[in-house]
């Protein structure tokens, strides 16, 4: 069942209604257990009080000629006159002190002469016994705990809301609380096209006749298609926040469960709850989950996942479909969905939720600044221009990192110091300025990234170098960053091929140093083989190989594609392929090397350059490159260059003895000996 935030009921406790607390039957239950329980004990105590030690016949008589019994009780037997229980107390003196002891008879029978012997003594008094107590008791009590037993383990466990054997089958979606959700449509930034959409359904829920009076409907469902961090999710709160209707939400893997047929119970559930609250909206968050391909996994046709994904297709759009309930999905594998569930009728818009661009960038930033505290020299438009390809999430996470860098400093506002620091740890992770690494670590690694600035400078397809450093950064022992100078959405043959040389050029220069070759360029070997292996199977961008796209895409999407998938080509296709990706790597090496031995002595100028300041910019590099020589900038902004810098001025041309060229790259660019 929908669990509702703002009316929650607890097991064990009482309801307020009208300002009066009402005890529910379950606690009074338990209140006349507990107060029948009491007497119980009572007696069971001094029944086991009178039992300590048991005396014989003989014993007995001879303490009550002594006048030693205190005081006693008789008994009478049931079913003989004559037979008795005798209860009581009698006084012994041990080391000259009296002490008191209890004894119990037990079946003993008393003559007339008995009688009158313990009449006199008048220490003693009758009792009847009482059976009916003690029959119930005997009789009854047993089964009342087998009974209270099975209720308070089983049935208890079962009528448990929300909790129980029974309820597995509720559904777990929740109904938004609109005094809690304050998200509003002003809350989001970036996303102008979707936003423009999901504020259409919007209206039609506010004004349906607004639609109807050109016989429009409102659309059944709506899949919001998007990269990890683009705002899916902050967009269905925003939805939320503006409509008037009720808003329940729910993630995929809620339906999954581990006993079988759970999940499409808990759809049926979830449906039928939002009809009796139509017209409503129902957001199911990763709905990959649940709407992965049918027919694939090892449940064949008839396993729990496809029953739930059956379940949704059916109340969806099936033969007894209810209007005014809207489904808004969200996922970042859109790849993996059932073309069932991707048809119109379910989903009747789909809308992508790309990376956003500058203006975009720009937008979210000054949503997420109104949270912090900026500089006023602090320019938004600046840090967006710096940031290509960061999600809103990232740039969120990049002005939060940045108050708590300027907060562990001490300042008192953010200035453009630590956005620039917070911007490099968002993307390339954390200085690591702790770890322990040799002189001889330390130069090896000073010549790898010196390498890897060298060649980007002089490469024309390349993006604009912007910072180069020895520091320790994550998992990495060193990095060299550059941005485009404006936003990509797509790759040409000659940037990939220059990207393969710039990778290649690190060991290139690592080995001209040290004599030898290293670990330290294993991830540089995995991005080229990635990349080369792109151009040939995926982008066609092999002559020889052709426009042919080698591989498939549909794989077995429930077991995992790389487990199952077919080649789609024959062994022969496949060495070709190996040999045209080596033969890419090897002609991008070969150009890299020659770059690399004709401006060795710049790159012996990077490397010492590293070595002694640790971090150099881009301009500093190019300026190597173009006169040989380095000069030290001001220590107070060394590592630390303006954000977008790279983005406004483009490389300096340069005029050195061109090196041998590689088909399809051209030339790099010329710099002075």
């Amino acid at each position: 069942m929908f669990d509702d935030d703002n009316n929650r009921k607890g097991d064990n406790e009482g309801e307020r209604k009208g300002g009066d607390f009402k005890v529910s039957p379950r606690t009074w239950l338990v209140w006349i257990i507990i107060l029948a329980t009491i007497p119980l004990l009572m007696m069971l105590k001094e029944r086991s009080d009178g039992v300590q030690q048991p005396l014989r016949r003989g014993e007995f008589f001879s303490l009550v000629r002594s006048n030693l019994i205190v005081e006693g009780t008789l008994v009478r037997d049931s079913q003989y006159d004559n037979m008795y229980e005798i209860i009581g107390k009698y006084r012994v003196e041990r080391n000259g002190k009296a002490e008191e002891k209890t004894f119990v008879l037990k079946d003993v029978i008393l003559s007339d002469a008995d009688l009158q012997l313990l009449w006199e003594t008048d220490k003693f008094a009758t009792r009847k016994p009482n059976t009916v107590l003690t029959q119930l008791l005997v009789g009854v009590l047993p089964i009342v705990l087998i009974v209270a037993l099975i209720y308070f383990f089983l049935i208890r466990q079962i009528r448990m809301a929300g909790r129980g054997a029974l309820s597995f089958g509720k559904s777990k979606a929740r109904m938004l609380n609109k005094e809690k959700n304050k998200t509003t449509f002003k809350d989001v930034a970036g996303v102008d096209e979707a936003k423009e959409e999901v504020q259409e359904l919007v209206e039609f829920l506010r004004d349906p006749k607004k639609f109807q009076r050109l016989g429009g409907r409102i659309p059944k469902g709506i899949l919001m298609i998007g990269a990890p961090g683009t705002g899916k999710t902050l967009l269905a709160k925003a939805i939320a926040g503006e409509a008037d209707a009720a808003f329940f939400s729910i993630s995929g893997s809620d339906f999954v469960e581990m006993f079988v047929g759970v999940g499409a119970s808990r759809v049926r559930d979830m449906f039928e709850q939002a009809r009796k609250n139509t017209p409503c909206l129902v957001f199911i968050d990763e709905i990959d989950a649940v709407g992965r391909s049918r027919g694939h996994g090892l449940g064949g046709g008839n396993d729990e996942r496809e029953q739930t994904l059956n379940a949704l297709l059916v109340e969806m759009d099936g033969f007894d479909t209810t209007e005014g309930i809207i489904i808004i999905a969200a996922t970042n594998r859109p790849d993996v969905l059932d073309p069932a569930l991707l048809r119109p009728g379910r989903f009747d818009r789909q809308i992508v939720i790309n990376l956003p661009d500058v203006r975009g960038r720009e937008a979210i930033l000054k949503v997420h600044a109104k949270k912090v505290k900026l500089d006023p020299s602090v320019d938004l438009a600046v840090i967006a221009r710096g940031t290509p390809g960061y999600s809103g999430a990232e740039l969120a996470n990049l002005l939060n990192e940045a108050a708590l860098l300027a907060a562990r400093a001490g300042k008192k506002s953010i200035t453009m110091t630590e956005l620039e620091e917070a911007r490099v740890k968002v993307r390339w992770g954390r200085e690591r300025r702790s770890l322990a690494m040799s002189e001889e670590e330390k130069r090896s690694t000073a010549w790898h990234e010196a390498g890897h600035a060298l060649v980007n400078v002089l490469l024309p397809h390349t993006h604009p170098l912007h910072k180069v450093t020895i520091i320790p950064r994550g998992q990495s022992l060193g990095a060299t960053m550059s941005l485009p100078r404006e936003d990509t959405w797509s790759r040409r043959k000659k940037e990939m091929l220059a990207m393969i040389s710039v990778i290649m050029a690190g060991r290139i220069a690592e080995e001209m140093y040290t004599g030898d070759v290293s670990t330290g360029a294993a991830n540089d070997i995995q991005q080229a083989t990635s990349i080369a292996r792109a151009m040939v199977c995926q982008f066609g961008m092999s002559d020889k190989l052709g426009m042919i796209q080698y591989g498939e895409e549909d794989g077995y999407v429930f077991l995992g594609r790389e487990m199952v998938r077919s080649k789609g080509y024959s062994e022969q296709t496949a060495r070709e392929i190996d040999n045209e990706i080596k033969r890419i790597i090897d002609d991008c090496y070969k150009l890299a090397k020659d770059l690399i031995w004709q401006h060795r002595d710049k790159l012996e100028v990077i490397a010492q350059a590293l070595l002694e300041y640790e971090t150099l910019d881009g301009s500093q590099v190019e300026e190597i490159v173009r006169t040989g020589k380095f000069t030290p900038s001001d220590p107070q902004y060394r590592g630390s260059a303006p954000m977008g810098a790279q983005a406004e001025t483009p490389a300096p041309e340069m005029a050195v003895p061109k090196p041998p060229t590689l088909p399809g790259l051209g030339s790099p660019a010329p710099a002075p000996a």
